[in-house]
């Protein structure tokens, strides 16, 4: 049936006494809705109606006292005559009345000084009312049965943490594209009750994501002028920051100047209270001297800061400027991630690391870091989170011993050593033979990508199975040896290892090292291998190299047939365990839960992952959210 696009007013036109439309009717889709083309931060207030329905003025209080009701009291003799009053605006929003208080003017000389019909320093109740009245504005109206008092709600009076945890359910971590208006449902919270009030707007100040540049010029100008907001802000993340959504060139977005080193630090100083710094490529020219000496010195309370991508000559000149070995012997940071700054010269890590006392995640992959450096962390750090890839300048002795002898890697959860085997290689299978057993069993992720191993280090590798989650083998290896991780070797002269087998825990394999034809696909196929058998669960994925995703395409509906489907994101590709066929397969009685119910899927959302739910990330998360944008990119759809 075809809906009219235009409403019909039919009905509206009929009612007399309809009250007429606003003005600006047009220009809002609901009463309370949120336009584009307003100076406010698209995370405060909305310029709506609301208020001017509040600003009429406040019914007279009823003089109880007079002795001749009958008689009109003489216009001089109102209360509101007398006594001024004075009203307090929200400091969000100045123009509005609607979360505003009154109070007593500043001519207000104490309650001995009104006079009360005349009389001064009056103690009867009748007037001590009126005065109450008075002072608190319009009397509330009296709740109808069945109805809450104004601010006594039921989720009005849950605790400010479980209220604050519902509201954060409702923030997008991910802004919509382009232009497109966001938390909605946040602005409408904001005018809901001052209980609310509090409870969002500490919600929408805490987490600020900056997609452009005209959305920071706008959070700059609010926190300018409300600079309690400022306070508020935790995080200033610029993962989704994307320049030519509002500018076609780069002469047209240095013309706005909205994002420039000097608002950038300007911004900084407005939040003192910041915790995380998310910064990439895109803005590595705007991180001058002074913001990184900013960051570093001049904000005690950050804990994280990512520059994921930044090489410009500028950011690198400014790195330079600003490094001292003069610096404070201790710095805030806990979390840092320099993925692939490649310009930014070793005395940079070797600066900063040994200053990291507390230090949990550490990104430094393609970066020039030296074996002194990393040496260098400071043995009160403790570090679950590590990523050393393509870290050229790395020896393979000085990682081992890092790994076996530091007191900063006992608590590991995630290490990344994985390089390009096409064009440096790290470990060999010496070197793999003797770091495969000092690995803590906290461990679970590990990418030995790009290292040369052999058969044997299959039987150093399967304890590691037993707790790991993902792993990334290197070459040199074949199907067959794969194999071996998944199932015990039925031709071992222990019977003892098939009786006692431990299932393995793996979610992911990376084969990528595993080209032409290295990799076997009738093997893949066949019945000895296990990796796409039921029983090979938990196993969900397997990364693939270009050229094998290309031949594995074309047996797309074998794949089906057995449950897997193919996937590809930009120049990476996977094989994927199809969660529609395996509850197909589970209903046909090949498994399942009890009562014959589909398996439940496991959304692959991990703690130590920090909002991330695929598997294979290359790039280490230092704050926790739903990855996207930039970050997205370098994590899951780049290669090393």
């Amino acid at each position: 049936m075809a809906v009219s696009s235009k409403p019909s007013y039919k009905a509206m036109s009929a009612d007399k006494h309809a009250r007429p439309s606003t003005p600006d009717r047009d220009s809002r889709s609901s009463f309370s809705s949120i336009r584009e083309n307003e100076s406010t931060l698209r995370q405060t207030f909305s310029h709506s109606k609301i208020s001017s329905y509040y600003g009429a003025e406040s019914e007279e209080a009823v003089d109880d006292s007079s002795s001749k009701p009958t008689t009109p009291p003489k216009q001089s003799a109102r209360p509101f005559d007398m006594i001024q009053t004075q009203f307090q605006p929200p400091v969000t929003h100045p123009n509005s009345k609607l979360l505003g208080y009154w109070t007593p003017a500043e001519s207000f000389k104490g309650w001995k000084g009104i006079q009360v019909n005349g009389k001064l320093a009056s103690k009867s109740f009748g007037d001590l009312q009126v005065l109450h009245h008075v002072f608190s504005g319009p009397a509330p109206r009296p709740a109808k049965r069945g109805q809450n008092k104004p601010g006594e709600a039921p989720i009005e009076r849950l605790p400010m943490e479980i209220l604050t945890a519902i509201i954060n359910l409702l923030v997008l971590d991910v802004p919509p594209n382009g232009l497109t208006r966001r938390n909605v449902d946040l602005m409408s919270l904001l005018q809901t009750s001052r209980t609310l009030h509090v409870a969002t707007l500490s919600t929408l100040y805490s987490q600020i994501t900056i997609p452009h540049s005209r959305i920071f010029r706008k959070f700059l100008t609010h926190i300018a002028a409300h600079p309690n907001l400022g306070t508020i802000v935790r995080r200033l993340d610029f993962s989704h920051f994307n320049p030519a959504q509002l500018f076609s060139t780069a002469a047209e977005r240095s013309q706005a100047r909205n994002l420039t080193s000097e608002t950038l630090l300007q911004c900084l100083e407005l939040t003192p209270y910041l915790q995380e710094f998310l910064a990439q490529e895109y803005i590595d020219e705007d991180l001058d001297a002074g913001v990184l000496q900013k960051l570093f010195l001049g904000l005690p309370h950050l804990r994280a800061v990512d520059f994921c991508g930044c090489t410009s000559s500028a950011f690198k000149n400014s790195f330079a400027a600003v490094i001292s070995p003069n610096w404070p012997k201790e710095l805030s940071v806990r979390r840092l991630s320099m993925h692939k700054c490649l310009t930014l010269p070793s005395s940079v890590f070797e600066v900063i690391l040994p200053r990291l006392t507390r230090l949990t995640h550490l990104d430094v992959a393609g970066t020039r870091i030296t074996d002194a450096a990393l040496a260098s962390i400071p043995p009160t750090a403790r570090i679950t989170h590590l990523n050393l890839a393509k870290c050229t300048l790395l020896s393979a002795r000085a990682v081992i011993d890092f790994l076996a002898n530091h007191p900063a890697a006992r608590e590991l959860q995630f290490l990344s050593l994985a390089t390009d085997a096409r064009s440096h290689q790290t470990f060999n299978a010496e070197n793999v033979s003797e770091l495969l057993p000092v690995l803590p069993k906290t461990l679970k992720s590990l990418s030995l990508k790009g290292s040369k191993m052999d058969p044997s280090h299959i039987d150093l590798l399967r304890p590691l199975t037993k707790h790991l989650e993902e792993l990334a083998v290197g070459r040199s290896l074949t199907l067959r040896d794969v194999n071996r991780l998944f199932v015990p070797d039925e031709d071992a002269d222990d019977p003892a290892m098939q009786l006692d087998w431990v299932p393995h825990s793996l979610r992911y394999i990376d084969l990528s090292d595993f080209w032409g034809a290295d990799f076997d696909m009738a093997y893949l196929f066949g019945s000895a291998c296990a990796l796409l058998r039921p029983f090979s669960e938990p196993l969900e994925v397997v990364e693939l190299a270009e050229d094998v995703c290309r031949r594995v395409a074309k047996s797309a509906p074998a794949l089906r047939r057995i449950g897997w489907r193919l996937s590809e994101c930009d120049s990476r590709g996977w094989i994927v365990r199809d969660a529609a066929a395996a509850a197909t397969a589970s209903a046909a009685g090949a498994g399942g839960g009890k009562n014959g119910s589909p398996p439940r899927r496991d959304d692959g959302r991990r703690k130590w992952k920090m909002g991330a739910e695929s598997w294979g990330m290359r790039k280490i998360p230092v704050a926790t959210a739903e990855v996207g944008g930039m970050y997205g990119s370098f994590m899951f759809g780049r290669k090393l």
